[in-house]
């Protein structure tokens, strides 16, 4: 059976690498984030502006709301924590609990590939801003990877530019759905 996808669309960038990410694993796109098999939050930009439009359009009660699966890609896992210190300080949608905090690290913004723990793929990363959270279930260079809480999980790099590994991350997103 081909599940559902729709793409949380709220004005942040690389919602086009995503549908192509989830075209190639033969989902079906949809715009109904209610009713979708997996909804997916993905995120590239600042977390004012993006909460902004997670408020404009609705999305934000919609994704508190859900029971269903749903993915957090970048901005799109730190959008799902309670707050976020970007931006002089932006609350989140809180259904996960926790706070993204900006790296601390010798390199800000944090590019290029690195290794998950305890899977041990790597996975292309991209960010300035990382989950502080209780549910975080695997990590990165000690930070935090992915984080799951109840039918939500977030990643802190992009499975959809991360090739095979991140194919593969995706498709055990779409057969949990």
């Amino acid at each position: 059976m081909t599940k559902t996808v729709a793409i949380c669309r709220y004005g942040a960038g690389n919602v086009r690498s995503v549908e192509l990410a989830f075209r190639r694993l033969g989902a079906e796109l949809i715009d109904d984030v209610e009713v979708a098999d997996l909804a997916v939050l993905p995120g590239v930009g600042s977390a004012r502006s993006a909460m902004d439009g997670l408020r404009e359009r609705g999305l934000d009660a919609v994704l508190r709301a859900r029971t269903k699966s749903t993915l957090g890609i970048c901005l799109g896992l730190q959008l799902a924590l309670e707050h976020t210190d970007e931006d002089g300080g932006v609350d989140g949608l809180a259904v996960v609990p926790g706070r993204a905090v900006r790296v601390r690290a010798e390199r800000v913004p944090r590019i290029g590939w690195a290794r998950v723990q305890p899977d041990g793929e790597a996975y292309w990363f991209a960010h300035s801003y990382v989950a502080e959270s209780p549910a975080t279930t695997a990590t990165s260079e000690g930070l935090a990877a992915i984080v799951e809480h109840r039918a939500f999980t977030g990643v802190q790099f992009h499975p959809e530019k991360s090739g095979p590994a991140g194919a593969r991350f995706l498709e055990r997103c779409l057969s949990r759905a």
